[in-house]
């Protein structure tokens, strides 16, 4: 028994002797090298990030993608688009104020006149139009863009539908729309998201950090 137990510290001893040679065969120079080299490492910003393609998107964690701002309609619009998809407690939304811009025509005496013009345009077969009340005064509203640049291409619709005396505006405050988030993105939510973004002009899919509920 004793010869054992002295074979078994002999084999112990061996091994460790081995395990510093080893390490003294390496060398500075090696170590250094198999080393983690922290400046090649580099975070990426949200927008980098919405640049990776969607398999590399879809396996980061605790990533959300935001798509929007949507209408009311488009949101109900795109919320059907995508619920093949199935993503159940993956998504949900986000209400946020957009910068908006208002074509109106003005100068109208009061409501009536500016009902009759609507009517009027109406008849003509010119779409979304409302007449509203700012700063005292009756306007025909013609629709609300998200950018000045959609605006001002309705205006040139209508201008050359006849419809003129169009007035470009920023909307006092915005408007409110949804975003729609899809958290830790599966690969076949992010593809079908830049698949159906091109048919809502004006929205953006953005991918980052998920927003923590306060």
């Amino acid at each position: 028994m004793r010869v054992i137990l002295i074979l078994l510290l002999l084999a112990n001893a061996a091994l460790f002797a081995l395990t510093r040679l080893d390490k003294v065969a390496v060398g500075e120079p090696q170590r250094l090298a198999e080393q983690v080299q922290p400046d090649k490492i580099r975070l990426l910003t949200a927008q980098q990030v919405a640049q990776l393609n969607p398999a590399k998107t879809a396996v980061l964690a605790d990533v959300c993608a935001e798509w929007g701002p949507l209408s009311d309609a488009e949101y109900r619009r795109a919320i059907a688009e995508i619920a093949p998809l199935n993503l159940g407690t993956l998504l949900s939304q986000r209400r946020v104020e957009s910068e908006a811009f208002l074509v109106t025509l003005n100068g109208f005496a009061n409501r009536a006149a500016a009902e009759r013009r609507a009517g009027e345009l109406r008849a003509r077969g010119v779409s979304d139009v409302a007449v509203v009340e700012r700063g005292g005064s009756a306007q025909v509203s013609l629709g609300v863009f998200r950018s000045e640049q959609a605006a001002n291409g309705r205006a040139d619709a209508l201008a050359q539908a006849g419809v003129t005396g169009t007035r470009v505006s920023p909307r006092t405050g915005g408007v409110v729309q949804t975003l729609i988030v899809v958290r830790d993105p599966p690969q076949p939510a992010m593809a079908r998201l830049r698949e159906l973004a091109p048919a809502y002009p004006g929205t953006e899919i953005r991918v980052g950090g998920c927003e923590r509920a306060s």
